[in-house]
């Protein structure tokens, strides 16, 4: 399934911009048109002019369709997200749009097109030509809201995560102020990316690491999963089920120490609940903060659970060992086959 690179949605131009930038085309058009005589070269100029025109918007149009995701294509979390976001059903309503305005343009132009082709007429050709940029006009106007609409969603989708499905993908989860992005930071291979998240009021944190060339995708969810059930709104339930389908495992990060001011009790509801609502994804459990419980590797004797500090770095690459194997994307059962999705260098 193809990552949408949100960042890459392209600017759309409205009504008046789109008419502007193929009438002008359409005057270079005729100025290339060659003939001596009088009455076939006005012939040509005028269809080559509607030509050029509904050229220009049909291919403008259909490239705003073809460059947005389609949402039949798209991950249920990646849906989700732009459900939650702008809505799916607008989204496919305002590019139905474009679409069916690429259309009719051309079907005008054709029928002008065989008009002008008939006639013998100069002045009725110039009409003919008027005509047919008054309808096509007046169908690209019709669609001004929709190409608004997408002007607006685009800012808004193009804060949005992008999470590539068919790699590992790491949810991260526990309470607030536990240590989730300050982990994800460093066990991440460059700066993570901070993203706009529609679900709530707050940011998107993703980070990757690689292993064998192939990429591990961490995603902190602040607002989704540490907070109780009673506190979550339907679209924020919605994104949990979502979670489901890109979760390779959950990594719940507990605070012992009870330093970012949640109780322990607090934190083990917490991750019943997570527990609960995730219940096909596997789980591990990891004590944070370390350094603050005067523990310097390994395994908590208390809770027996990894323990590590992201702050002074203890048990990071034993968590990222560990994590690995769990998810276990690079086992094969053929020592002559790769993974499937393994990464191959270009030689």
């Amino acid at each position: 399934m193809a990552v949408v690179v949100w960042k890459k949605l392209p600017t759309v131009l409205l009504s008046d911009e789109l008419l502007d930038k193929a009438y002008r085309r359409a005057n270079k058009a005729k100025d290339s048109v060659e003939d001596t005589d009088r009455l076939f070269r006005t012939r040509k100029q005028m269809i080559r002019m509607i030509q050029s025109a509904s050229d220009v918007l049909d291919a403008t149009l259909k490239s705003y369709v073809a460059k947005w995701p389609s949402l039949d294509k798209q991950s249920e979390f990646d849906r989700s997200l732009i459900d939650a976001s702008v809505g799916c059903d607008e989204f496919r309503h305002h590019l139905s749009n474009l679409q069916w305005a690429a259309n009719q343009t051309m079907a005008i132009a054709k029928k002008y097109e065989q008009q002008i082709q008939r006639m013998m007429n100069i002045d009725s050709m110039h009409q003919r030509r008027r005509e047919a940029y008054g309808r096509i006009s007046s169908i690209i106007d019709q669609v001004n809201p929709s190409l608004l609409w997408l002007n607006r969603a685009r800012d808004q989708l193009r804060e949005l995560p992008s999470i590539d499905t068919s790699e590992p993908c790491i949810v991260v989860a526990g309470s607030p102020n536990v240590g989730k992005s300050a982990l994800i930071g460093v066990l991440s291979s460059n700066e993570p990316e901070v993203a706009g998240y529609p679900f709530t009021t707050k940011q998107l944190h993703v980070g990757h690491f690689e292993h064998r060339r192939r990429v591990y995708q961490m995603v902190d969810t602040p607002g989704l999963l540490d907070r109780p059930m009673e506190d979550r709104n339907n679209i924020e339930m919605q994104a949990i089920v979502a979670l489901e389908n890109i979760g390779s495992i959950v990594l719940f990060l507990l605070d012992p120490a009870e330093h970012g001011g949640t109780s322990m009790e607090s934190q083990e509801n917490l991750l019943a609940e997570v527990a609960e609502l995730l219940p096909q994804t596997p789980l591990i459990v990891v004590d944070g903060k370390a350094d603050l419980l005067n523990i310097d590797t390994g395994v908590n004797p208390v809770s027996g659970h990894l323990c590590i500090s992201a702050t002074e770095g203890y048990g990071i690459e034993q968590l990222r060992e560990e994590l690995v194997a769990r998810i276990g994307a690079d086992d094969v059962g053929d020592p002559l086959l790769l993974p499937e999705g393994w990464h191959r260098s270009d030689r």
